[in-house]
């Protein structure tokens, strides 16, 4: 027996569970996770920060839309998901010209001395501090807790999530889009494909077009918090070029290498030499040696090459819907995503100007063999 719904979401991350529980107001829809809970992959493994200037102009503008939800997360959660952190940006000599690269049109980040950043994270060595700035207003956001808020809005407005549900088969007829999972037969006029680092594997199964998305590791490490110091109210602390940034974590630091190296989509796993390289980087900036690891693990982010995120209608599938693409973005564009798909699946209007829009669309690729 084949369930129907009127929407299909493939993927069970914050994407899909996100733009499924906005979709859902007014839409039947079920979605099919591949493994036995909800956000097991780069979802449940993020550093979970909003960062107003985080990514190109399209990116800043999905972020100032997603913000007012993350702090008045209606339906959601009955608090913020956001809390303060702050963002600092250390540059040495070699990384004026990305610093100042990033403050370009950038918004609420304010210059600071090298002596001024030492106040907020006493552990940074002054000498390898050529300028600085902070975004004050950068705030962590409660991954689990957005997860959740967003499933059980999906629920509790009669949506479906399958578990153990992998896509086996999926074909395209009379206006239908049929998939076979191990937990049965689904089909839906709209198949959204929200499968992450393995987007493209879906899109190929679908006999669409893929968008050549790149899969690209990120590891994080977690470290005992340096002796005699409190780091409850430090800011993330990160490279202008990005060679490392870290943050407390659960009363620990966590340490990110900043890693991009590109993989094939898998369950991933944190490189021993990179994370070593990385600590590397992290221990000649701080004056705190690094003498024991408690935990590392490492998540996929994945790009297409504009690393701009793929969202809408398939311009040659019909009701082939691309959401994927979000890169290290995920979890505070999501808001934005999830609203964005339902006005665009439900033919809504959106709080997103079309040049945004036409940015983020897939037609973008139109060209691709």
């Amino acid at each position: 027996m084949t369930a129907t719904s009127d929407i299909l979401v493939i993927g069970g991350g914050i994407a899909g569970i996100s733009a499924a529980a906005e979709l859902s107001a007014d839409a039947r829809v079920t979605v099919l996770e591949t493994e036995d809970a909800i956000g097991y992959h780069s979802s449940g493994r993020s550093a979970a920060i909003f960062i107003r200037n985080y990514g190109n102009a399209t990116l800043r503008a999905l972020n100032a839309v997603a913000e007012p939800v993350l702090k008045e997360p209606a339906g959601i959660s009955e608090n913020s998901l956001l809390s303060p952190r702050g963002e600092l940006m250390i540059a040495n000599e070699d990384e004026l010209e990305a610093l100042e690269s990033y403050l370009e049109g950038a918004e609420g980040m304010e210059r600071i001395s090298p002596d001024e950043a030492v106040i907020l994270v006493p552990i940074l060595r002054r000498e390898k501090i050529a300028a600085a700035a902070i975004e004050r207003n950068a705030q962590d956001i409660d991954v689990d807790r957005m997860l959740q808020g967003y499933a059980r809005l999906l629920r509790k407005r009669d949506g479906k999530i399958i578990t153990n549900a992998p896509a086996r088969n999926i074909t395209f007829s009379k206006g239908l889009w049929s998939v076979e999972t191990p937990a049965g037969n689904f089909q839906a006029p709209i198949l959204i494909n929200a499968a992450g680092a393995w987007a493209d594997n879906v899109a190929e199964m679908a006999d669409v077009r893929k968008v050549g998305l790149s899969p690209m590791r990120r590891s994080a490490i977690l470290l005992p918090s340096p002796p005699d110091h409190d780091i409850t109210n430090w800011p993330l602390f990160v490279t202008a070029s990005e060679q490392w940034y870290a943050k407390p974590e659960a009363g620990k630091l966590f340490v990110s290498p900043a890693d991009e190296d590109p993989v094939e989509p898998h369950d991933a796993w944190p490189d021993d030499m990179v994370m070593a390289e990385g600590l590397d980087r992290f221990e000649k900036a701080v004056t705190v040696p690094v003498t024991r690891v408690d935990k590392s693990w490492a998540g996929l982010r994945s790009f297409v090459a504009d690393r701009t995120p793929v969202v809408g209608f398939d311009a040659k599938a019909d009701g082939f819907f691309w959401l994927a693409g979000q890169g290290g973005y995920g979890m505070q564009t999501a808001p934005a995503l999830a609203s964005l798909t339902a006005a665009l699946c439900l033919e809504k209007s959106s709080a997103l100007s079309p040049n945004i829009i036409s940015a983020l669309s897939p037609a973008r690729f139109s060209s691709r063999k």
